[in-house]
């Protein structure tokens, strides 16, 4: 996959940076019975009406793509029938068609073409695009689609590019290195993908103009700094004497501030934090 950048004609289209999507092998024809419509936007209220996320809003209409996390059809092998982009998230999905004529999408990975084969279970060998319980996988091995809990479905790593790595195994666990560096052990029945998620270079990609946000539903967000100190504790001051300590509208500390609660059951898993 490349990405495309284009000729200044326009003001928006002197920055924009995007995807050449020669990876998408149909264009805008999803599998009907793999497509729903519940994906209802909410505009940042709730159930009362009451907006309680501020600069969410409009954005085109969309229909959510049904995908498979849980890869449970162990020992039946599947043919990828097609790559297809999918707006409600960042990485490409795949239609597999498996030999019982039973059609599910699933996150397609970096490398994962059409005709390719693909296996889930026990009997699965380590390729790319097949899933394996982690007692299985070989050390040193890119995963991704992980599962947290044994048959809850993947979990972690699902993002365009993402992916987690094998390092060793210890007794009920599999010790991984996670994509934000953090090195923590998941029980050996658990299920991961091998590979990498596609559409590694999305982080690249430049909107070019304010109304191509508008599109995917984001609002013009107000500065803290611009606000009234009613409006935010970064807000008001005379002059350039406006600002102070980066935090939250509730006043959490924004940089460098541990959020995560001490006593949290999942900390004995964590054998090393992330990275600052």
């Amino acid at each position: 996959m490349a990405l495309k950048k284009y000729r200044p004609l326009t003001p928006s289209l002197r920055y924009k940076i995007s995807s050449d999507n020669k990876d998408i092998t149909v264009d805008n024809q999803p599998e009907k019975s793999l497509v729903t419509s519940t994906n209802k936007r909410s505009g940042g209220r709730n159930n009362s009406g009451k907006m309680t996320m501020r600069y969410i809003g409009g954005g085109h209409k969309k229909q959510y793509r049904i995908i498979d996390f849980k890869r449970d059809k162990d020992g039946i092998e599947g043919t990828v029938s097609t790559i297809e982009y999918d707006p409600n998230r960042t990485a490409r999905i795949a239609l597999i068609v498996y030999k019982d004529g039973e059609k599910r999408y699933i996150i397609a990975p970096q490398g994962l073409e059409v005709g390719k084969k693909i296996m889930s279970g026990a009997k699965a060998l380590p390729e790319v695009g097949n899933t394996m319980f982690l007692s299985d996988v070989p050390l040193g091995t890119i995963i991704h689609n992980i599962e947290l809990r044994p048959g809850q479905g993947a979990a972690l790593a699902r993002s365009a590019g993402s992916y987690a790595q094998l390092t060793s195994r210890e007794g009920k666990y599999a010790v991984l290195r996670m994509p934000s560096s953090e090195v923590r052990m998941i029980l050996i029945t658990c299920k991961a993908t091998i590979g990498a998620v596609s559409n590694p270079d999305h982080n690249l990609e430049v909107h070019g103009k304010a109304g191509r946000k508008r599109w995917l539903g984001v609002r013009p967000r107000t500065r803290p700094v611009a606000m009234n100190p009613v409006d935010h504790p970064m807000g008001g001051g005379e002059g350039r004497a406006s600002g102070g300590h980066p935090r939250s509208r509730k006043g959490l500390p924004a940089k460098g501030f541990k959020t995560r609660y001490k006593a949290k059951a999942s900390n004995k898993h964590i054998i090393e934090r992330r990275k600052k």
